[in-house]
């Protein structure tokens, strides 16, 4: 039965047969494969690549061995073999010894196969990491080949090294079991992967054959090809995501056709020369410039508008509400937050007093009764720009006529909950998303490559830069003799606590044992306290007392990172600053900064500081360029954690490492948009392999081209 079967699947393609069917694999090893590593076919072992590579044709002898190493290869021979301790405690030793001296090697598992395995006397070839005990070096569970059964081994050159699981080792499968599973299969391919790239790319970028990539990725010639190998697959990955990116770009611009705002009207002239309450800077005129070409050319508009903290993103966003308005079309204005959400209803209303305008707030807490009047006013008009929270996204929110949408903080939103707004008008509205985390130029290529892109690099004149400070615990005193003269010149502070939501009892400890060492530093001062566990009206209260100047000293945790604006505030002290990101430690550094005044912000941290945490530190020390911020964070903490898991997920990149790989996706992209400008439908002879490879990537994957 098992022969049929084999004889049938060879009948499809290769790629396609059950992992099972593969030499060394089997039923049982098949399962493990397909549960602890997602590999279920041919296809899936294929690309599953080494995360990194020894070079085996290397050899040390034993007094060059440091624990500094990261592995070492000898030749030698095995001696005094030795089991210690009892039956549950066994281990097995052996001295190894070449001309220049002897180290010790340790077995703590399968110590009675392994000694009847290993011989006295033979000479072996020892492959391991050493380590240091007692101020001597050895090596716990080596790799010990027969010298006579070595040839292949000193051949080998660059040997793969495979990540694997403890179930997977259980059962045979650590790195060099699914090597061996490597070496049954690529043999079995050569020369049948089917290219992915067209003659033309190929050429272009010196890249070699994807049957060339395959082999050496797995199994290098020489470094030189390792390396041409894995640039060749990067820019495979990166090229189709950006061909699907720049396609879903061309789709919308050719199918989906948009509202026309043709004017300049009354309200946006009536603000811009009555209620500006401050000049434009260069940079918002050149964006509201940009954006007013889009909103004229009858397709949707999707721009991405970034810009720093306080660079003025809200206001050009009012202005363009204003356009929609004087065109017949209502706004809508999504925050991820309540607090934030309030915060721009607060502003909207503000800078709009005196003006025949209706801005209404929706959010969850809202009750009712005041419900049903918004969701009355949007159907008949009489409200012009709503902002809320998710509330937005309800299907019970429909408008009369919605023809911009701005979300704010759009990382916070997952894709398919924004495409909702989609739906609120028979054509979609204009949607402009806003970041006040300035995104690195390679993730605004990958995750936001469908959409044009505006930056505000300005900000706005009178603006001091803010002075960032960083002290060990031990400095606490001269912080608070620091904090004292500021706050006796007036001014206002936050102290801020990060929030670790797996210990939220934890956090509030440490807000309430700081917020007593502050009320004893600080005894003739009025203090707030906000945190996340508080009922929303008692954060209001406490924000608003602290807006007003009533209270001096603000202690809170990262609930305050967006929806404050107080410019009188101009220290910010963080604990624990070795906790935050350094995106979130920038956010938080903007709450500052927003008066006249020289403001400062205070990094607090423990003594000992790991090497993420000391760059993080002078990081945010040397500069306050958020682009320079975000490129050292994507660094640090790579793509998925910085944009979040939901937008993250939409890679699932195998190699490219977009903190590393700029060169590359620049050539992808380039690449990709040579192809589609001159074949839009990938109908020519030549882009063939392009795109049927295209069609295999999209299968599964969610359709985005209906989604901002």
């Amino acid at each position: 039965m098992y022969s049929l079967f084999s004889r049938k699947v060879k009948a499809l393609s290769i790629l396609e047969n059950d992992i099972e069917f593969l030499k060394g694999v089997g039923p049982a090893r098949g399962e493990l494969l397909k549960k602890e590593l997602e590999i279920f076919k041919f296809k899936q072992l294929v690309q599953y690549y080494p995360f990194r590579y020894v070079d085996r044709t290397k050899f040390y002898k034993v007094a060059e061995a440091h624990q500094d190493l990261p592995f070492i290869q000898i030749k030698g021979k095995l001696n005094n073999l030795q089991e210690i301790g009892g039956p549950r405690a066994k281990r097995l030793t052996a001295q190894f010894l070449d001309e220049t001296g002897s180290i010790e090697l340790v077995w703590f598992k399968g110590v009675r196969w392994i000694k009847e395995a290993i011989k006295p006397g033979v000479e072996y070839i020892l492959f391991g990491k050493p380590t240091a005990f007692n101020g001597k070096i050895n090596v716990v569970h080596p790799d010990l080949e027969p010298l006579s059964k070595a040839n292949s081994v000193v051949q080998m050159g660059l040997q793969p090294v495979y990540s694997t699981t403890d179930k997977l080792t259980a059962r045979g499968l650590h790195s060099k079991g699914i090597e061996k599973l490597q070496r049954n299969l690529i043999p079995q391919l050569e020369g049948k992967l089917s290219e992915t790239l067209s003659p033309a790319i190929l050429a272009e970028n010196h890249l070699i054959s994807r049957n060339e990539a395959i082999q050496n990725i797995h199994f290098p010639q020489s470094a030189e090809l390792l390396k041409r190998a894995i640039f060749r697959l990067k820019f495979e990955e990166l090229f189709l995501v950006q061909m699907q990116l720049i396609r879903m770009k061309l789709h919308r611009q050719k199918n989906i056709r948009g509202f026309v705002f043709e004017k300049v009207g009354t309200q946006f002239n009536t603000f811009y020369k009555n209620h500006l309450p401050f000049e434009l800077t260069n940079a918002q005129k050149r964006v509201i410039k940009e954006i007013r070409k889009d909103l004229g050319q009858g397709f949707q508009m999707n721009r991405l508008l970034q810009g720093d903290v306080g660079s003025g993103k809200t206001m050009a966003g009012l202005l363009l509400m204003l356009m929609a308005i004087d065109n017949g079309f209502q706004a809508a204005f999504m925050a991820p937050t309540e607090i934030l959400a309030q915060q721009h209803f607060q502003t909207l209303n503000e800078q709009l007093e005196g003006m025949a305008l209706n801005v209404g707030l929706l959010t969850g807490s809202v009750k009712q009764a005041k419900r049903k009047i918004i969701h009355e006013q949007l159907l008949n008009g009489e409200m012009h720009i709503l902002v809320g929270t998710h509330a937005l996204l309800e299907d019970k929110v429909k408008f009369k006529n919605l023809g911009l949408v701005i979300i704010d903080e759009q990382h916070r939103f997952g894709v398919a909950q924004r495409s909702k707004m989609w739906k609120k008008n028979t054509l979609p509205p204009h949607v402009l998303v806003m970041s006040a985390t300035p995104i690195p130029r390679t993730l605004a290529m990958t995750f936001y490559g469908d959409l044009e892109v505006s930056v505000i690099d300005e900000l706005p004149p009178g603006r001091k830069p803010i002075e960032t400070r960083h002290f060990f615990e031990r400095s606490r005193l001269k912080v608070f003799g620091f904090l004292r003269k500021e706050i006796e010149k007036g001014r206002q502070a936050y102290v801020v606590f990060p929030l670790i939501e797996e210990s939220e009892k934890l956090d509030l400890k440490n807000l309430q044992e700081g917020y007593e060492a502050i009320s004893r530093a600080f005894p003739q001062y009025h203090i707030s306290v906000v945190h996340g566990r508080m009922k929303a009206a008692d954060k209001d209260f406490e924000m608003q007392r602290f807006a007003k100047g009533e209270t001096q000293i603000m202690v809170a945790t990262t609930v305050i990172e967006v929806g404050v604006n107080v410019p009188n505030a101009s220290i910010m002290v963080i604990e624990n600053a070795e906790r935050f990101g350094l995106s979130q430690l920038h956010q938080l550094r903007g709450r500052v900064g927003r008066g006249a005044e020289q403001s400062y912000c205070v990094l607090m941290s423990g003594e000992k500081l790991s090497a993420d945490g000391k760059k993080r530190m002078e990081t945010m020390v040397r500069t306050n360029d958020g682009f320079e911020v975000a490129e050292v964070d994507l660094k640090l903490r790579g793509p998925g954690d910085l944009m979040g898991t939901q937008q993250s997920g939409i890679l699932n990149l195998q190699l490219a490492d977009l903190a590393r790989d700029q060169q590359i996706l620049q050539l992808a992209r380039t690449a990709a948009q040579d192809l589609l400008q001159n074949d839009p439908n990938m109908v020519h002879p030549e882009n063939k392999n392009v795109r049927r490879a295209f069609e295999n990537f999209i299968k599964g994957r969610p359709n985005w081209s209906r989604i901002s």
